[in-house]
């Protein structure tokens, strides 16, 4: 589904690096999204945005998903 989102929608590489700065490089790469950090395993809605990236990261702020757009 997020191949459907205009520019870059997924970013492999981030995972194990800090999540402020996976957020930055996301809204850098694509400016029509906005990243946002949180807990892995905190509840979400599960409606789809293409301006939305979910950065998923553990205790210590590492990105443990592949951040993509929704």
């Amino acid at each position: 589904m997020s191949s459907d989102c205009p520019g870059k929608n997924s970013w492999p590489e981030l995972v194990g690096t800090n999540g402020d700065y996976a957020a930055s490089m996301i809204e850098r790469e694509n400016t029509r999204v906005d990243a946002i950090v949180i807990l892995d395993g905190t509840p979400v809605t599960t409606d789809f945005r293409c301006n939305r990236v979910r950065v998923r990261v553990d205790g210590n702020r590492i990105v443990v998903r592949v951040p993509t757009a929704g």
